[in-house]
């Protein structure tokens, strides 16, 4: 039984700011990408993995994975114009390999613990779908000019992470059948009527969107001892 994993690495990550792309900026030496690439191949679970990117990131990706020998990973393959797009080509490249698992995971989660990817593998024995996710413990409020309006139950939910992981030929065709962008994938899962089971994530594993993201990741390789 083939597990398989998607690397999303084809965002421009414009909110960051800088020239080069959030997944590729050096982090204690280590872009956010090879992180996360790391952690996945360092698991027997895993057969097999690709990464997605933007056409004019070959050489910033290839400079990332620079070193690693290991007949699982595959030659990376160009995303689209969106999320979702890059995503379902992701996908399509692994036609061949008729893997029974999908973990698809953003680049920009270098701290993806390994637990976490166990987990999400485990609930698929059961599951068609499952994903990382943390419950919601702030209170939460609707707005209207910035000032408190509203509040808002967090009664059931949750904060979605990656990786999500699916049966490889459902999350397929629900991305063959899905026409536009979409929050993730489990979003595209759920509009193909698939149901999905959420795992505990972990607060370690946060995503990497702004510059003071960038700053808590530093800290955590402090914490990590990475550094």
């Amino acid at each position: 039984m083939l597990n398989s994993v998607l690397v999303v690495a084809a965002g421009r990550g414009h909110r960051m700011g800088g020239e080069i792309p959030k997944q590729f900026v050096p982090l204690g030496g280590v872009c956010a990408l090879r992180r996360a690439v790391d952690v996945f191949l360092a698991l027997e679970a895993i057969n097999l993995l690709r990464v997605v990117i933007h056409p004019d990131d070959a050489s910033l990706c290839q400079a990332a994975l620079a070193g690693i020998d290991d007949e699982r990973l595959l030659l990376p393959v160009h995303g689209g114009s969106t999320r979702a797009a890059s995503v379902r080509l992701g996908l399509e490249s692994f036609r061949e390999f008729s893997p029974h698992n999908i973990l698809i995971h953003d680049a920009a989660r270098p701290f993806i613990p390994a637990d976490v990817i166990l987990a999400v593998l485990a609930a698929l024995d059961k599951h068609e779908g499952a994903l990382a996710a943390l419950p919601v413990v702030d209170a939460l409020w609707s707005a209207e000019a910035s000032k408190a309006a509203t509040p808002v139950s967090r009664e059931g939910l949750w904060r979605a992470q990656t990786p999500q992981g699916f049966r490889f030929t459902s999350i397929l065709a629900a991305h063959r059948a899905h026409d536009g962008e979409a929050h993730d994938d489990v979003a595209v899962a759920r509009a193909a009527g698939i149901a999905v089971q959420i795992v505990a994530g972990s607060e370690a594993n946060f995503k990497i969107t702004t510059a003071a993201d960038f700053e808590r990741a530093q800290v955590e390789l402090i914490r990590l001892g990475c550094t």
